[in-house]
């Protein structure tokens, strides 16, 4: 039994926050029945999102709203908070936040606590590349997938009503920065999205698309190993992809994408899925950080030579006591995390209950990556697989890791439906600027630019 009441405070409510707050609900239900124990999760967004569904999302397999988890259904023993932290004092147990009321002139927030999850995830690593502000789209959030989605549809559609081909040309022009697991697997499934939509425009061809895949390395797809990423290049090419390996983005202004070969794209799509770092509020910390701005932690997920702090995920350089070779860290990635949050979450109740920690440890069993409909590669238990078996056991896997039983019948039905009607290939960037309409008819200003388009998302 914890016998003073305990305050703890989870930040982030992604893969980390919500699977540790889970486990601490199942944990520690006693205890949250009696009141001694209080959970508090701080998060920017009411959901977690299923990462690993977002490419399947942006090409019209899965609706959106099956993507995402909400966390005040999940979590119905905790106090959820939508606000984002801001600073932490450690040595006074105290986190700084902002919520929504504070954007409408309500005051900063202080949340004390006595036990603290950091788990604020990452954001997108970009580089001071001429034009990549202005004119780049990200691929880490459900509403950037929906986005894009809406933004390719459009460029079909600009490309079908233009006959200056210098428009069409870079309307049909498609770049995506990065060759892991995100800019892949989106560009293999819009790809096949776009190719299957043209049937539908009587003067657009698949063969009159460009889609360009820009990897500064020697290699793609590094998790499902050398041979699983040179079949996949040899897959995409054949797709009429262009990879170009050992090649970067030197710059996308004047929405001309010049790459460091001297190859020029003018384009109207540069998508950027070249890694992430991890979140700026570690630095706004009294925690230890290691080289990269994570959070130094020990095998049992606490934080280095802090008492009373926790950390897992992106935003913790965590031992890998399984490898062979000492320093090594676990792989910043979604089988590692949602495997330590359950850790984590043991661990802080063994803490409240005066027991022993455990260990993580746990052997990395292999990747599956999706290249499309039918289309796949993975990596399992050292077996390598290729083509419909690896798309399937890709979707088996991940139908078998979103949470809750009502996400997976939802995106089950999705598929079954998703294989017996057409794909809908509808654009509703509208639903991005939604008033922009009632404006104009009200007498505001009139769109003067694509950008302020009412019926365009890019």
């Amino acid at each position: 039994m914890v016998k003073e009441r305990a305050r703890i405070l989870v930040v982030g409510g992604g893969y980390v926050g919500m699977y540790t707050a889970l486990r601490l609900q199942r944990k520690l239900k006693r205890e949250l029945r009696q009141g001694t124990v209080d959970i508090t999760v701080v998060t920017p967004d009411p959901y977690m999102t299923y990462q690993p569904f977002l490419p399947e999302a942006a090409a019209g397999l899965i609706s959106p709203r099956h993507v995402v988890v909400p966390l005040r259904r999940v979590l119905d023993q905790c106090h959820v908070v939508v606000g984002e932290v801001t600073s932490i004092d450690h040595e006074k147990r105290t986190a700084t936040l902002t919520t929504l009321a504070t954007e409408e002139g309500g005051p900063v927030e202080q949340a004390a606590y006595d036990e603290l999850v950091l788990a604020p995830g990452s954001i997108s690593r970009t580089l001071p590349i001429p034009g990549l502000a202005e004119h780049g789209i990200g691929f880490k959030t459900v509403e950037e997938a929906i986005g894009l989605r809406n933004h390719v549809i459009e460029q079909l559609d600009i490309a079908s009503s233009t006959r200056d081909p210098a428009i069409r040309d870079a309307a049909l022009t498609f770049v995506f920065v990065g060759g892991g697991y995100a800019g892949v697997e989106a560009l293999a499934e819009l790809e096949d999205m776009a190719r299957y939509a043209t049937r539908y425009y009587h003067n657009v061809r698949p063969e009159d698309m460009k889609w360009i895949l820009v990897e500064a390395s020697d290699r793609i797809l590094p998790e499902v190993g050398e041979e699983m990423g040179r079949y996949t290049v040899t897959e995409l090419r054949r797709r009429g992809i262009q990879v170009l390996l050992e090649t970067r983005l030197d710059s996308c202004a004047d929405r001309v994408a010049l790459l460091s070969d001297g190859q020029r794209f003018p384009t109207r799509t540069v998508v950027w899925t070249a890694g992430v770092k991890p979140s700026p509020l570690l630095a706004a910390t009294d925690l230890p950080l290691g080289e990269r701005g994570r959070l130094l932690c020990t095998p049992r997920l606490t934080v280095e030579g802090t008492e009373h702090a926790w950390a897992a995920g992106d935003a913790a350089a965590v031992p890998d006591v399984t490898a062979a070779e000492p320093g090594t860290l676990t792989a910043p990635n979604a089988q590692h995390a949602v495997r330590q949050a359950k850790l984590l979450g043991d661990n802080i109740a063994h803490t409240l209950r005066d027991e022993p920690l455990e260990t993580y440890a746990h052997t990395y069993v292999g990747s599956v990556a999706s290249l499309g409909l039918h289309k796949g590669v993975a990596q399992v238990y050292g077996r390598r697989l290729k083509g419909y078996p690896a798309w399937f056991m890709h979707r088996v896997y991940h139908l078998s890791r979103v949470p809750t039983f009502n996400r997976k019948a939802r995106v089950l039905a999705e598929w079954t439906l998703a294989g017996l009607f057409k794909r809908e290939i509808v654009s509703l960037g509208s639903l991005e600027h939604p008033r922009a309409e009632f404006e104009l008819a009200a007498g505001g200003k009139p769109p003067h630019s694509p950008k302020d388009n009412p019926k365009g998302s890019s």
